[in-house]
């Protein structure tokens, strides 16, 4: 696939998509830019939030990560389904009686603006570094594969892909980002049918010799119960995913603000549900695929990268398939990254706007109007910086660390919501910013700690210690005369 192939297929999609961006932004509000009005049915939020999850990160590391740790992602997978019934049955009804536009305004009113402002800057802090990486992981790979043949340096790619995420958001805000995550998750599922049956055919194989080929592969082994020390764990994988997916679903303003663009909070329930098994189906295509694309390697005398995430753009793009399938690999990368850049975008002016500034209690509709456009370039230019930063100084070493540090961030988000929701006590409010920081370091120190005297390797569950750590710590602040909360009604 020439570099002309791959920018000709970029510039289609990213044509496709303003047309849908345009169609769904036309004479958006505040209000319809923070939340969709509330107005979409249960079937458009399930659409857009099944391919809302899967960032080009997803895209293109699950399909490679096959052959280091199997189907075991399908064990957090299990645990993401029970974490989207806690969020459809317990913290949607709530959101929706508070009729909350950010998330964090339900902690201002159960202990009061420090919290608030605190769990806005974690949510801040880690989204803005895991939206960047986002975007930066993409830039590469479109480095390598347009921007390098034509001599276009880095920055120049990078400016090109943040700016068109800004242009297409500016004016619809989550309108425009549900319709065109509907486009993104069409394209997603296509990409990977279409590359799952082209390779089934160029190896030989017909439906149900693809089925009894995964399940003979050592690859596709999906549970591990046997070393408790090892990150693959079930149980860890499990409780995991459970916890992983209530924070950094339930409890960040990016993703929420589908759930809550629904019409009541019976459609969002019916959305999320349904969502939930989708998204197992999707990550399930991923992992045969990933099979598949090992199978097709070693059939064709493939030299294997030195990373699995690079494998699916080498059989795409390189591997000697008919040109459809690499162009449906640019596609879906180039979708999978627009959608979960621009949605980050989103999210990020609205919290800044309605958390940190304050904007909808301290303006009118036309100010809050300039001021909420203004932010929105802030976010973009912010975002900008970070990805040059992370094109100028990243290496794997540090991008790792600075992902795994953006993912420490929700734990204590999600010790701030439960000590709020399975409680009713009243704190010292302006000390839960330094709970807050503790939690983090304490559970930085529990890892290490156990790693080393016991040969225990804490995986996706940290956050649960994470959020745990921030409830012990909140519960330390209780007032000892606690007074009513003021939303007495949680």
């Amino acid at each position: 696939m020439t570099p002309t192939a791959v920018l000709l297929t970029v510039l289609g999609y990213i044509a496709m998509l303003f047309v849908v961006a345009g169609i769904a932004g036309r004479r958006v509000s505040n209000t319809g830019f923070f939340t969709g009005n509330r107005e979409n049915p249960w079937y458009v939020a399930a659409l857009a939030m099944v391919g809302a999850a899967m960032s080009g990160i997803t895209f293109v590391s699950v399909p490679g990560s096959v052959a280091a740790d199997s189907f075991s992602y399908l064990q957090m997978v299990l645990g993401f389904t029970v974490g989207q019934m806690v969020i459809a049955f317990v913290l949607i009804p709530l959101f929706y009686r508070l009729k909350v536009v950010s998330l964090y305004e339900y902690l201002d009113g159960r202990f009061g603006m420090t919290t608030h402002l605190t769990g806005a800057w974690f949510f801040f802090i880690s989204k803005m570094f895991a939206a960047a990486l986002k975007v930066y992981v993409v830039c590469t790979v479109l480095q390598v594969l347009v921007f390098d043949p034509f001599g276009v340096p880095f920055a120049v790619n990078a400016a090109f892909l943040v700016g068109l995420v800004w242009l297409y958001t500016w004016r619809g805000g989550v309108r425009s980002v549900v319709w065109t995550d509907i486009l993104h998750t069409c394209c997603l599922v296509g990409s990977i049918v279409l590359c799952i049956v082209f390779i089934m055919r160029s190896l030989g194989l017909t439906s149900a010799g693809v089925v009894q080929a995964v399940c003979d592969s050592p690859m596709s082994r999906i549970f591990f119960f046997e070393d408790t020390g090892s990150a693959r764990y079930f149980w860890k994988m499990f409780f995991g995913g459970v916890f992983t997916l209530v924070a950094m679903t339930g409890l960040d303003q990016d993703m929420m603000q589908r759930n809550l663009s629904c019409r009541s909070p019976r459609d969002s329930q019916i959305n999320i549900v349904i969502t939930a098994f989708s998204q197992m189906a999707v990550i399930l295509l991923f992992l045969v695929l990933g099979v598949l694309l090992y199978l097709y390697a070693e059939h064709a005398g493939l030299p294997m990268p030195e990373k699995g995430d690079q494998l699916f753009a080498v059989v795409a793009v390189n591997g000697g398939l008919p040109l459809i399938v690499g162009i449906m690999f640019v596609v879906g990368l180039i979708s999978s990254t627009y959608s979960s850049a621009g949605a980050a975008m989103t999210a990020l002016t609205t919290s800044f706007t309605v958390d940190i500034l304050r904007g909808p209690k301290r303006w009118g509709e036309g100010r809050l109007t300039q001021v909420r456009i203004g932010v929105h370039v802030v976010m973009a230019l912010v975002m900008g910086c970070v990805v040059l930063f992370f094109g100028r100084f990243g290496n794997d070493s540090v991008i790792n660390l600075i992902f795994k540090v953006a993912g420490y961030t929700y734990g204590p988000i999600l010790g701030m919501f439960a000590f709020g929701i399975c409680t009713r006590r009243r704190i010292r409010d302006r000390w839960v910013p330094l709970v807050a920081f503790a939690a983090p370091l304490l559970s930085v120190a529990l890892q290490s700690f156990v790693a080393y005297k016991y040969d225990y390797h804490i995986g996706f569950e940290l956050i649960a210690y994470n959020a745990l750590f921030t409830v012990i710590g909140m519960s330390l602040l209780v007032e000892r005369r606690p007074k009513p909360a003021l939303n007495d009604r949680i």
